[in-house]
C-alpha cells in the first residue's frame, strides 16, 4: 500500500511488482475450491483444445473459453472478498454483489461447455 510520501513505481519497477502481485493473485484463487477445480480442468482442456481444433482460430476459441472461465472465476472471487471485507453481516447488497458474480460465472462455464460440445459435435458427427 502507497501512502503520500513514496512515489509510486516507474518503468521495469512497476511491471516487476505488477507481475509480482499477478502470482499473489493466482495463489489467492487457487486457494478456492471452485477455481483450484477449474484450473484443473484447464489443464486437460487447454492441450486438448490443440487436437480438438482443426484450425488455428477453433484452437483459440476453445483456449479462450477456458481461459474466460478462470477470469471470470477470478473476478467473483475479489468480489466476494471486498464483501467480506466490508462486513460478514447478512445484507441485501451484499448478496446481490455475490450473486450477480456467480451469475458470471455460470454464463462463463455455460458458453465454455456450449463451444466445446459443438466442437466436439463437429469433429465427430
Amino acid at each position: 500500500m502507497q501512502t503520500q510520501h513514496t512515489k509510486p513505481a516507474r518503468g521495469l519497477k512497476r511491471v516487476i511488482n505488477a507481475w509480482g502481485y499477478s502470482i499473489q493473485g493466482l495463489r489467492a484463487g487457487l486457494s478456492e475450491p471452485a477455481f483450484l477445480e477449474e484450473t484443473l480442468l484447464a489443464c486437460i482442456m487447454i492441450p486438448a483444445a490443440f487436437w480438438l481444433g482443426q484450425t488455428w482460430l477453433e484452437v483459440s476459441l476453445l483456449v479462450a473459453v477456458v481461459v474466460l472461465v478462470l477470469v471470470t472465476e477470478l473476478l467473483n472471487t475479489g468480489i466476494e472478498a471486498a464483501i467480506d471485507r466490508i462486513s460478514l453481516d447478512h445484507h441485501p447488497l451484499s448478496k446481490r454483489a455475490k450473486d450477480v458474480g456467480s451469475a458470471a460465472v455460470m454464463l462463463a462455464l455455460l458458453l465454455c461447455g456450449g463451444i466445446w460440445a459443438a466442437a466436439l459435435f463437429n469433429r465427430f458427427a
